[in-house]
């Protein structure tokens, strides 16, 4: 008698495109059924949608007073491609970047006390975006590219760039509010995600295990160290959880440019062997997924959401490489 051996399925975390095929096979995952799984993605897209967040109404968009200080992309919605002479900043950049960087944790702080059932993001956005003004701060994200809106609201399965709109926050959401504000010429940048209302257990872990990842790759920071370090730390632990790491964005540098040239992988990639330098300055800002690391755009151009419909959490801050370390400067 003959036993029947069952199918495999794919795990909820998906290898790596280098890594072992989950199947038994031997060979590499992007070799085997990493087509396979897109495809099944892909197919369940329109259902996950339906059952997922859904986009809202947009508003206009909002004005900025003329006395206030814009960066360079403010009215045409292209930044200069002109290139920071160094990624190591001078001390008056660094000066600046403690302000705004304050500026930003203190709007962070102030809108997310107004996150519960009820609340639309639209109405999230409208306080993010007089807490910038009130402290004489430029929206960063206003038309950056285009962007719409003064605030990133990531809801649920909504991995980042969510645009604030007409939807109300339901109990058990989680959302990610990502706060930058262009201030004194610089942009202070971080984000953190939040419970609305009665929230799932699995939900408060991946809140849970993301903020540590955050805190984990802050740890890595250390002068004289590969920026792989960082990726490395948080997909360790993200992995030992049984989440993964979403690998389509990334932290950047950042002051007087929005997002500089250097790029802080979330997982650990070989190849980011740039050595951390005192005067640096970059966010780390992990997204991580209960289920599979892959990501889809909405029509929008810009709403990043999981392919697989699991949620996602982000923490971030922006941080300084001293010669003892990192110094957190996105702090109220």
């Amino acid at each position: 008698m003959t036993t029947a051996v069952p199918p495999r399925t794919p795990p909820a975390v998906l290898p790596g495109p280098n890594d072992t095929c989950w199947c038994g096979s031997g060979s590499k995952y992007k070799k085997c059924h990493r087509g396979a799984d897109a495809v099944e993605a892909r197919k369940k897209g329109p259902d996950t949608a339906r059952k997922g967040v859904r986009p809202g109404l947009i508003s206009p968009r909002r004005d900025v007073p003329i006395h206030i200080p814009r960066p360079d992309y403010a009215a045409s919605g292209r930044p200069s491609r002109r290139a920071p002479a160094s990624e190591i900043n001078t001390p008056d950049v660094i000066a600046r970047m403690r302000r705004a960087c304050k500026a930003a944790a203190e709007v962070l702080q102030e809108v997310s006390a107004h996150v519960r059932p009820g609340v639309t993001t639209d109405e999230l956005d409208a306080i993010t975006h007089e807490a910038y003004i009130k402290r004489g701060g430029y929206p960063s994200t206003l038309n950056y590219h285009g962007y719409p809106k003064s605030l990133c609201t990531s809801v649920n399965e909504v991995v980042c760039h969510g645009i604030p709109d007409s939807r109300a926050l339901e109990d058990g959401d989680i959302i990610n509010l990502d706060i930058t504000i262009f201030l004194d010429g610089v942009h202070g940048d971080c984000s953190a995600t939040y419970f609305v209302g009665n929230v799932d257990a699995e939900s408060q872990r991946l809140v849970k295990v993301t903020r540590e990842c955050l805190d984990i790759g802050i740890a890595a920071v250390k002068p004289g160290r590969p920026i792989s370090d960082i990726g490395r730390a948080i997909e360790d632990h993200a992995t030992k959880n049984g989440m993964s790491v979403v690998r389509a964005y990334c932290g950047h540098g950042i002051g007087e440019t929005f997002h500089t040239s250097l790029q802080i992988p979330h997982y650990f990639e070989p190849e980011s062997n740039t050595l951390m330098e005192p005067g640096m300055i970059f966010t780390v800002e992990p997204m991580i997924n209960l289920g599979g690391w892959g990501s889809r755009t909405w029509d929008d151009g810009w709403t990043a959401v999981t392919a697989d419909g699991s949620r996602s959490a982000q923490f971030e801050h922006t941080l300084l490489v001293t010669e003892k370390g990192p110094e957190i400067l996105t702090v109220p």
